[in-house]
């Protein structure tokens, strides 16, 4: 029961700092034909994942708990592959194909390159 507790909180803190930082990007883009905030959230969860799996890997910092509240519970809800792909598909639905390409484009790509970089900076960082 204690981990479920850990993931429920770690997904309600996920969940606010994702509608609060997606929101805050998507209005500083100006504008609402792609989902800025959407590839900001998913990047930088992708970026922090990628960071903590490395640190943990090669330090052991982490406990089982606190890897079910962070990975499972924070980033699991805070980043938004379900919305992605929501938005992806209202994108081919109003026939927007070049918008709906450039989505998933950027976020494959960019997505696995910030979780590299973000393994990358936890071996240079914690080595």
């Amino acid at each position: 029961m204690y981990k479920i507790f850990l993931i429920g909180s770690g997904g309600f803190l996920g969940a606010i700092l994702r509608y609060l930082i997606s929101g805050y990007v998507q209005k500083m883009a100006e504008r609402v034909d792609f989902p800025y905030g959407t590839l900001a959230v998913n990047l930088i969860g992708c970026l922090l994942i990628g960071l903590l799996s490395r640190v943990d890997e090669i330090r052991s910092v982490l406990s089982t708990e606190t890897r079910f509240f962070l990975f499972i519970g924070v980033l699991g809800a805070f980043t938004t592959f379900s919305t992605f792909s929501n938005e992806t598909v209202a994108l081919l639905n109003d026939k927007r194909f070049h918008l709906a390409v450039l989505n998933m484009g950027t976020h494959m790509v960019f997505g696995l390159a910030a979780v590299l970089l973000g393994r990358f900076t936890g071996y240079y960082i914690w080595r």
